[in-house]
C-alpha cells in the first residue's frame, strides 16, 4: 500500500511494497526509519556498509555517484518496478 511519503532515496511514490530503512544502521543506535523501494533499499545496501552509513546524511548519500546514477535510471519507472540489484561495494 503506498503511503503519504515518497521514497527517502528517489523520491518517487511509493508502491505497493514498502520496505523501512534506517539512516543510521540499528547497529549504530539508529531508530528512525524511512520508507523506501525494495530496490532503493537493496541499492543504499549494496553501496554503502552500516560504517559509512553511519557516517553520511541523506544529502551524502543520494551525492554519491553511484545513487545519483541509480536515481536517474529509476527515475521513470513504475512504483513497483523490481530488478536484481548489483553489488557495488
Amino acid at each position: 500500500m503506498s503511503g503519504a511519503d515518497p521514497c527517502w532515496l528517489c523520491g518517487r511514490p511509493l508502491g505497493v511494497r514498502t520496505e523501512w530503512h534506517h539512516p543510521l544502521p540499528k547497529s549504530r543506535g539508529g531508530r528512525e526509519t524511512v520508507p523506501v523501494h525494495p530496490i532503493c533499499h537493496r541499492t543504499i545496501h549494496a553501496t554503502f556498509s552500516n560504517a559509512e552509513l553511519a557516517k553520511l546524511s541523506r544529502d551524502d548519500v543520494v551525492a554519491n555517484p553511484a545513487i545519483a546514477k541509480f536515481r536517474i535510471w529509476i527515475a521513470g519507472k513504475d512504483p513497483d518496478f523490481n530488478a536484481p540489484t548489483r553489488r557495488g561495494r
